[in-house]
């Protein structure tokens, strides 16, 4: 193991690595668009070859995962500005790097993921007075009375790469459950359209993959959520680029690829608020 580097292959989770090293990467090259030093900082610690998770993610996938935490960032800038001292809830964080780039210094945040997820983020991002993780499937509805929060002061959940991963019945129940017991709060997350499930799902098959990838898909946000629950309001939706300028220095590949993603509304921003 490299001198000042920790933490071998063997011990990390790869789907965690993914979006960290992408922003890392990224965020280096294009600061601009998405500066996230705290993910340079722990990337640098990592002992691993990242060179296959390099190819598999490539420039367009790796900057798509900077346009989601572009915009789950911007939204949650603006919802400070009204809410100052906050509770920011982060569904499925993985290694995550929100807090860090959203902190007013008066902020708290949970970072809730699974047991073994978990403690791999505390030994990268250990826990501290306002940053705190969750070892707790959000599927397990105890998590809702660890949360320290005063609706007055505002409270807004993120679940990044999260939804698309279950099956519909599960996640219109989790937003549901979330929706009765912090009413007042605000969500926002990415979704994948049913289109772009089934061919991400076909490719998936073709590779040898025996389980279905994706699962709930969202074709039109304005008929779906609001006919769950009478206190889940559709704030807004929106495309993944359609709020970032795209740089002419990109790969021509990769802006072709974005285009086209648009163009069917493959992925989508929902932001949500739970009515009082």
């Amino acid at each position: 193991m490299n001198e000042g580097r920790l933490f071998s292959e063997d011990r990390i989770q790869e789907t965690m690595l993914g979006p960290l090293w992408a922003r890392a990467k990224y965020s280096k090259l294009y600061p601009e668009f998405l500066d996230d030093p705290k993910a340079r900082e722990i990337i640098a610690k990592i002992d691993y070859d990242f060179s296959e998770i390099e190819n598999h993610l490539g420039e367009w996938r790796g900057l798509g995962l900077l346009a989601r935490a572009k915009n789950f960032d911007n939204a949650f800038k603006r919802f400070i500005k009204d809410f100052p001292e906050a509770t920011l809830i982060n569904i499925g964080a993985g290694l995550d790097t929100t807090f860090s780039r959203v902190d007013n210094s008066k902020i708290k945040c949970y970072n809730l993921d699974l047991p073994e997820a978990a403690q791999y983020r505390k030994k990268l991002i250990p826990d501290t007075d306002r940053n705190k993780t969750l070892a707790k499937s959000a599927f397990d509805y105890d998590w809702f009375n660890e949360i320290e929060f005063e609706i007055g002061k505002g409270i807004f959940f993120i679940a990044g790469g999260f939804v698309y991963y279950f099956t519909k019945e599960k996640i219109k129940d989790l937003l549901i459950s979330m929706a009765n017991y912090f009413m007042g709060g605000y969500m926002i997350f990415d979704a994948t359209s049913k289109l772009a499930n089934k061919i991400i799902n076909r490719r998936a098959k073709k590779a040898g993959e025996d389980d279905i990838r994706f699962h709930f898909g969202v074709g039109n946000p304005e008929r779906t959520f609001s006919q769950w629950s009478s206190k889940i309001e559709l704030k807004e939706w929106y495309t993944m680029w359609s709020k970032i300028e795209i740089d002419s220095e990109w790969h021509e590949k990769t802006i072709k690829a974005i285009k086209r993603s648009e163009k069917v509304k493959a992925a989508k921003i929902i932001h949500l608020k739970f009515i009082n």
